[in-house]
């Protein structure tokens, strides 16, 4: 009797703490999942149609994605455009494919490389499935630039460039900054900061006699953390 009385007590013990090291492992899932965002694959699927829901009738005052602000000088609309691209919150009732779309209304207005840029977006924004989750803990992000340049490299990839290849006022814009990610977890604020670096290939059509400038648009974008230098 004594025997079976302790061979149960073990066995409770045992299941007690295999259940406290899963809650634990699950806390720290939780946690770092936050803080560093969901790994992004290389190759996926773009995200399904966005549903929105929200309770009644949108409302006029409902906040949307963040639009890149125009401008005719290539630096600004450099920074703008990442800014744009960095900033997203969870909690706003939008989905990754409506932030995509803010940035793709300054993309290439020929077309020519709008499915490049779509898919470039992409990786720099988390899943579908990955973005639900985050909205559990509020997450919001936003990016602090602390540099923008043209890099050397793209000197000489004009340099080599044939005539033709390059649209008119193409150039590329380097930037580096910052990632600041915050949210909330079991109720306390958490936040996360996280050194980027990316290029962003754009075009600023040079001043012709018969017409205005028109302003800058973008072509492409790098790999995150793996710019032109």
């Amino acid at each position: 009797m004594k025997t079976n009385l302790a061979s149960w007590s073990r066995g409770r013990l045992i299941a007690v703490i295999a259940a406290g090291l899963v809650l634990l492992l699950l806390i720290g899932v939780g946690v770092y999942g936050l803080i560093t965002g969901p790994r992004q694959p290389t190759d996926r699927a773009p995200d399904p149609a966005p549903t929105i829901t929200a309770p009644g009738e949108s409302e006029p005052g409902e906040p949307g994605p963040p639009r890149v602000i125009p401008s005719h000088d290539p630096d600004e609309f450099a920074r703008n455009v990442a800014e744009a691209l960095f900033a997203w919150d969870t909690g706003s009732g939008l989905m990754p494919l409506d932030y995509s779309a803010a940035i793709l209304e300054v993309g290439d207005p020929s077309g020519h490389e709008q499915a490049g840029l779509a898919a470039d977006i992409a990786s720099y924004l988390p899943s579908r499935e990955a973005w639900i989750e985050l909205r559990k803990y509020a997450t919001t992000q936003h990016l602090t630039i602390e540099s923008s340049f043209v890099p050397q490299a793209w000197d000489t990839a004009v340099e080599q460039a044939q005539s033709g290849q390059l649209p008119r006022g193409a150039t590329a814009i380097t930037i580096e900054g910052t990632r600041h990610r915050e949210g909330v977890w079991n109720g306390e604020p958490v936040t996360s900061e996280h050194p980027v670096a990316f290029t962003v290939f754009l075009a600023c059509p040079p001043p012709a006699p018969e017409f205005r400038t028109g302003p800058c648009h973008v072509l492409r974008l790098s790999q995150l953390d793996n710019p032109l230098r």
